[in-house]
């Protein structure tokens, strides 16, 4: 059976990104971003609703994704999900779903000389145990 896990995301970013490195030395960033839709109840009220999604970049892409993005910059995210478990220091176990972006195009207009024109694209094609994550 063939599988498919993509997911594209249109928002605005919700922290600063914050870059860490692997024991390895490998970067990797990562950020938050919100999406928001509105519609309109049975009754005529006009609601919004925000989701918020946690995002994490690596090599060149993490580099580049710390360097440029910022808390309220409007950036397109493509990548897979990805859920990770953990057990705290409480003992209780802990969830966390996130994307894994492979492509990131940084979309609201740009002060001069700081974003690229089309963003960045990159990823790591190996597969990455959950010991590996530095956060």
């Amino acid at each position: 059976m063939v599988g498919l896990n993509k997911v594209i995301i249109i928002g605005n970013v919700g922290t600063d990104p914050e870059m860490r490195f692997t024991p390895n030395g490998n970067p990797v960033t990562s950020f938050s971003i919100a999406t928001g839709r509105t519609y309109t109840t049975p009754e005529g009220e006009r609601k919004q609703e925000t989701e918020w999604f946690n995002v994490v970049t690596w090599n060149r892409l993490a580099e580049q994704c710390n360097q440029f993005l910022t808390k309220g910059r409007m950036a397109y995210v493509e990548g897979r999900l990805r859920t990770r478990s953990w057990e705290g220091q409480d003992g209780q176990k802990h969830w966390r779903t996130e994307i894994i972006a492979n492509r990131v195009l940084f979309l609201d207009r740009r002060p001069a000389g700081t974003l690229p024109e089309t963003g960045v694209e990159g990823g790591s094609d190996e597969e990455l145990e959950p010991s590996d994550i530095p956060f």
